[in-house]
């Protein structure tokens, strides 16, 4: 864990968060500045700076952790598709230092200007 770390500390308990689901490996939270509603956070539990730092044998928990979160957004029709997205580096876009899975909600005929 890193002390200074937010998804470190929401995973500890440090910080309050709106869990959507918590996993062995990984918990699912709502974003804090949501692109659209049901925009949600798929983060691992141990801190890993990127996903080039993720041991592989997460992998499988991890995709399946992606389906079944996107799958959840469009049965409560949030979304007719998902954009997953996933930044690596400050130069990508990553502006927390800890491995997370954007899942965000699109829905037909939704146009948005903000971008993850």
């Amino acid at each position: 864990m890193e002390k200074d770390c937010i998804f470190c500390k929401i995973s500890c308990g440090e910080v309050d968060s709106n869990f959507i689901f918590d996993g062995k490996n990984f918990f699912v939270i709502e974003d804090v500045s949501p692109v659209s509603v049901g925009h949600c956070l798929i983060v691992s539990k141990e801190h890993y700076p990127t996903i080039l730092d993720l041991p592989k044998e997460l992998g499988e928990e991890l995709i399946e952790m992606i389906k079944n979160q996107a799958n959840r957004l469009i049965k409560e029709e949030l979304a007719d598709g998902v954009k997953i997205v996933q930044n690596n580096f400050e130069a990508s876009g990553q502006s927390v230092n800890h491995f997370h899975v954007h899942l965000i909600p699109e829905k037909k005929g939704v146009v948005r200007e903000k971008r993850v």
